[in-house]
């Protein structure tokens, strides 16, 4: 349930609306945005006295939610969320934030220059993989350790940001000390202990990826674990989903953008390059993306795809990422002249 407040009430009337639902015995999340004041109930919403509530002072009106999730719900949160990256570059802001690099990190030269590459093309933030959940245990595996320990020399090198992806519960320190903003793929996305311990241990933003196979409101709980466990810092990505279609890797969903900037008020980006898992793809489908009204694009950029040790099909050159920034660009400039 989620109480709407008038615009011109008293900090007293709120309070009192607070008190009432409390009442019923749930807890009271505040919402102020530009002009509206939304209380939100968290929890079992059967104990308020809907139509007392109603009739108080300072109350427009009172909605029944029925979605399962509250805090990732744009009900409880009208007004969008804008995460920032580290580097005061905001993800749900005026500005197309792209997140660019490898797969995978491999060395000290290629992930340096990786980074100093998409950095000039305008990219926000620096991806790469450390650890990489591989479908065969014989596929490399990353450099782990060591691999972090590269991704801060990029950063140090160029000052952007690093995303990359945690496993397991036991790396939460680890990332809490070295990574800028924690990715949780595609097969993490319904471990729920690592979702709750993320929530409960560190307020670096947390990249949520959709599962292989999970639907917008299961990803939507996934977010909602995060965020009641007490971090509410969760970017959204659409990274593809398995279906009947063999052609392409996953396939992208590009309804998934538009309809999740309905139902929630977090950031959402997509992630082309997992999408299709073909380089050619990846111009056409970002650009689809951004269309889409997506946040955010997150790319994989190498400088010698024919070697990359992880997912070289799908990776694009320094040279087309730079061109697919500017194209991307035009996009957002033509379908959101505003921003």
């Amino acid at each position: 349930m989620v109480v709407i407040l008038k615009r011109e009430h008293t900090q007293q009337q709120l309070e009192q609306a607070v008190r009432a639902m409390e009442a019923g015995g749930v807890k009271v999340m505040i919402s102020k945005g530009a002009e509206t004041t939304i209380l939100g109930a968290e929890g079992n919403a059967e104990g308020i006295d809907q139509e007392k509530v109603a009739l108080l002072p300072g109350v427009e009106r009172v909605m029944r939610v029925t979605e399962p999730y509250k805090k990732a719900n744009r009900k409880y949160h009208p007004d969008d969320t804008a995460i920032d990256l580290g580097n005061g570059i905001l993800v749900g802001g005026q500005r197309l934030a792209v997140i660019a690099g490898p797969c995978s990190v491999e060395s000290e030269a290629q992930i340096v220059a990786v980074a100093q590459a998409v950095k000039g093309a305008g990219a926000a933030a620096l991806r790469g993989g450390a650890f990489k959940p591989r479908t065969s245990p014989y596929s490399f595996q990353g450099l782990e350790c060591q691999g972090l320990e590269l991704l801060k020399e990029a950063r140090e090198a160029t000052g952007l940001p690093i995303v990359t992806e945690i496993m397991g519960t036991e790396y939460i320190d680890l990332f809490e000390a070295c990574v800028d903003v924690i990715q949780v793929g595609a097969r993490n996305m319904q471990n729920f202990d690592l979702l709750k311990k993320l929530g409960r241990h560190t307020t670096k933003p947390i990249l949520l990826k959709r599962g292989l196979s999970n639907t917008i409101e299961e990803w939507l709980m996934s977010a909602e674990y995060i965020m009641a466990s007490g971090n509410e810092n969760v970017i959204l990505c659409e990274r593809g989903i398995r279906t009947f279609e063999t052609a392409t890797r996953n396939t992208l969903d590009v309804s998934a953008i538009p309809l999740l900037k309905q139902m929630s008020h977090l950031p959402v980006i997509a992630d082309p390059s997992h999408a299709s898992g073909i380089a050619g793809l990846v111009r056409p489908l970002a650009l689809a993306a951004v269309a889409a009204g997506a946040d955010g694009i997150m790319v994989e950029v190498h400088n010698d795809p024919e070697h990359a040790l992880c997912d070289g099909p799908q990776s694009i050159r320094p040279d087309e990422f730079r061109r697919l920034m500017e194209d991307m660009q035009k996009v957002r400039n033509v379908l959101f002249p505003q921003e």
